[in-house]
């Protein structure tokens, strides 16, 4: 889909993506927000969510409803500050009444106990033992978590219905969503560029009116070597010459 302001942002894309196609985020926003579109498309239907977002024991009510308010995601695993390791999860459940936005989160989170321990998967767990363990214990996440018990991912209910869902959608080898953004020229197209490929972009498009051009040529250049899995697409183009030259 277009990268135009009046076409596509992320509910767009993320349509596209679902198709099994991809949409190109416009560039009229600043390379703030056209990063956080990325991350919406990234982050809206995973299969396993890559580094999710934690918390620690010591932060409190008031930054969990800050997190969940500003992210939406409505569990978030709790981690040992200095090692990581998997101490807890917090939920809706847990913070529904709560009133004292000062109260740690160790005191509102769903502890992992000895005898009542956080059900947890690995890396590698398939699909189909993940909905297994799902509908097991009916919960709404799984937690994933390396050798050292540190959690490296999530596993939810909500990707695996999408998934099931859309079974010819547009994903990365990680099973996210795909999504293109448009960059332009110079300095600030070189900066923007670097704030979508940190966010996870699949296509940086160089849009122009006239992609035949030196500036074209260079940006092109500089952005293919910021990262070796990250796409170019440069453009527009009318001659053969033009596309030759891209």
């Amino acid at each position: 889909s277009a990268a135009m302001d009046t076409v596509t942002e992320a509910k767009l894309a993320i349509a596209m993506a679902q198709a099994g196609g991809i949409g190109v985020l416009h560039k009229n926003m600043t390379p703030e927000d056209q990063a956080a579109e990325v991350r919406k498309v990234k982050k809206f239907e995973s299969g396993m969510v890559i580094n999710p977002v934690t918390m620690f024991p010591d932060q409190t009510l008031a930054d969990a409803l800050r997190i969940k308010e500003h992210t939406g995601f409505s569990g978030m695993p709790v981690v040992e500050r200095d090692t990581g390791k998997l101490v807890g999860i917090i939920t809706n459940r847990d913070i529904r009444f709560a009133e004292n936005l000062k109260q740690p989160v160790s005191e509102l989170m769903t502890r992992n106990q000895p005898d009542l321990p956080l059900i947890t998967v690995k890396e590698n767990v398939s699909r189909d033992e993940a909905k297994r363990l799902l509908h097991k214990f009916r919960i709404e996440r799984l937690i994933v978590v390396d050798e050292a018990y540190r959690c490296v991912g999530l596993v939810t209910v909500k990707d695996i219905e999408k998934e099931q869902a859309h079974p010819n959608a547009c994903k990365d080898d990680q099973g996210r969503l795909r999504v293109a953004a448009a960059t332009g020229v110079g300095d600030d197209g070189r900066a923007r560029a670097e704030a979508l490929i940190d966010a996870g972009v699949d296509v940086v498009v160089v849009d122009t009116a006239h992609g035949h051009s030196q500036g074209v040529l260079d940006a092109v250049n500089i952005i293919k070597k910021m990262s070796n899995r990250t796409q170019i697409i440069g453009g527009n183009v009318a001659t053969p010459e033009g596309a030759k030259a891209l």
